[in-house]
């Protein structure tokens, strides 16, 4: 067997392959064999058919198939030990091939190549880093999410901001008074606090238990059909023919007391004796805050030096039909259209993923199972974040990131994630940054 590469530019190269029937005899003859064991026809014992009549048979698809594996394997391994660093994967050219009649074979494929260009970040390289400001308000916020966690309820007699009240809904005619056959709802719950109309809210200001007060849910509530439907325990189709005013005789009023900001919420929340009383406790909160902050800055400081390194580097050349062709065979069932409209952006994560692995080979960054493992903790620990929960059990830890390692996507995605974590912390100590200190709010209008 003879494997060569041509280059035809700087960006594409013919691959040729010639095969001669010592390459592949032994391998045919094998598999013709092991298929004559299995093969059953008329007039002969399972195994006793002779191999002439095999061979007629099967012999042309058997050859088929045994050099097709071979072509795989030793394209395969050519690529990798000469290190051709191909794009996509090798496209078979017009091949004149005749298995009926040829011993011999030749084979040619187009090979897409990466272009040639060098890319280096050092401390002459300024890239904006936005440090994004914790708040007291968020800490606040935080804080006042814990204590409800652990808040009591209380039945109180007079309404205040927040508390649910509980009672008697009855649908009224024009005249004010309760419907004949009307609309009535017992034990129906609500909280005015959340209602959309000022006006509508104002009128249960002061409202003791017992007392019966009348507005309009349809205006309260701006006609939403969920939570009118909620609240009037009809379909949401039905909320359409109740558009006026109701009764509401308020029969219990419930109010959610925060917990203590104590000891005990402290390790909860931070784990055992991490904090020792409020100013330690809201001093951790707002670390806690920074670190997750800490990760959506290093995202944007990536994405703003892929624009800084891709205006660097400059528009790369690629073998544009041979790439459009390889996008089109990975995507056959969207067609050429897809490929037209989806091209110059397809270069676009194509141009950065290059840049990211010379950047990862510059740096020596190695992903190790420890990392992924790692990675998989973090993502769980965020998710567990997002609910507030912060002392989240190892034993939790271990079970969920466990499942998310089970599944290759999830894998797939971790160590893209273990690379560009490494890749940021090393570029954030090559280049000179430019501090910027932003809002939370001004910083999420950048991804607007």
């Amino acid at each position: 067997m003879n494997i060569s590469l041509q280059n035809v530019d700087n960006v594409s190269a013919v691959l040729t392959v010639q095969i001669e029937k010592a390459d592949y005899q032994e391998k045919v003859e094998k598999a013709l064999k092991t298929l004559r064991q299995r093969v059953n026809m008329p007039g002969f014992r399972k195994g006793m058919v002779p191999m002439g009549l095999i061979k007629k048979q099967y012999g042309t698809s058997v050859l088929l198939e045994e050099v097709d594996k071979l072509l795989q394997e030793k394209v395969g391994e050519y690529i990798r030990d000469n290190k051709v660093n191909m794009l996509g994967t090798p496209l078979p050219k017009e091949n004149n091939v005749n298995f009926e009649k040829d011993e011999n074979f030749e084979f040619s494929f187009d090979i897409a190549l990466a272009p040639e260009f060098n890319v280096e970040l050092s401390n002459n390289d300024t890239i904006d880093y936005y440090d994004i400001n914790v708040t007291d308000e968020m800490v606040d916020q935080q804080v006042k999410m814990y204590t409800q966690r652990t808040a009591k309820y209380d039945k109180v007699e007079d309404y205040q901001d927040n508390d649910l009240l509980k009672g008697l809904l009855a649908e009224l005619d024009e005249n004010g008074n309760t419907k004949e056959n009307g609309l009535q709802v017992e034990g129906a719950v609500m909280m005015p606090t959340y209602m959309k109309n000022d006006e509508q809210k104002a009128i249960f200001n002061g409202a003791k238990v017992n007392t019966v007060l009348v507005f309009n849910p349809s205006v309260a509530f701006d006609n939403n059909e969920a939570e009118l439907a909620s609240l009037l325990k009809i379909k949401k189709e039905e909320v359409a023919n109740y558009k006026g005013n109701f009764s509401f005789q308020i029969e219990e009023i419930t109010r959610m007391i925060p917990g203590d900001l104590n000891q005990e919420l402290f390790d909860q929340v931070l784990g055992e004796g991490k904090a020792h009383n409020e100013e330690e406790f809201r001093a951790q909160i707002k670390d806690v805050i920074a670190k997750q902050f800490e990760s959506d800055s290093d995202y944007k400081f990536l994405l703003d030096v892929r624009t800084y390194l891709a205006n660097k580097v400059g528009k790369l050349q690629f073998a544009d039909e041979l790439m459009k062709r390889i996008m089109l065979e990975n995507n056959k069932d969207k067609g050429e259209e897809f490929v037209s409209e989806n091209y110059e952006k397809s270069l676009d994560e194509l141009t950065w993923h290059l840049i990211k692995e010379k950047l990862v080979a510059a740096n020596n960054i190695k992903v190790e199972q420890a990392d992924i493992t790692e990675m998989a903790k973090d993502a769980t620990r965020a998710q567990f974040a997002q609910y507030g929960m912060i002392n989240v059990p190892d034993e939790l830890l271990e079970n969920y990131s466990k499942e998310m390692l089970k599944k290759r996507e999830s894998v797939e995605a971790l160590v893209n994630r273990v690379i560009e974590s490494k890749l940021a912390e090393i570029l954030k100590g090559q280049v000179t940054l430019n501090h910027k200190a932003v809002s939370a709010e001004e910083f999420n209008k950048m991804f607007q």
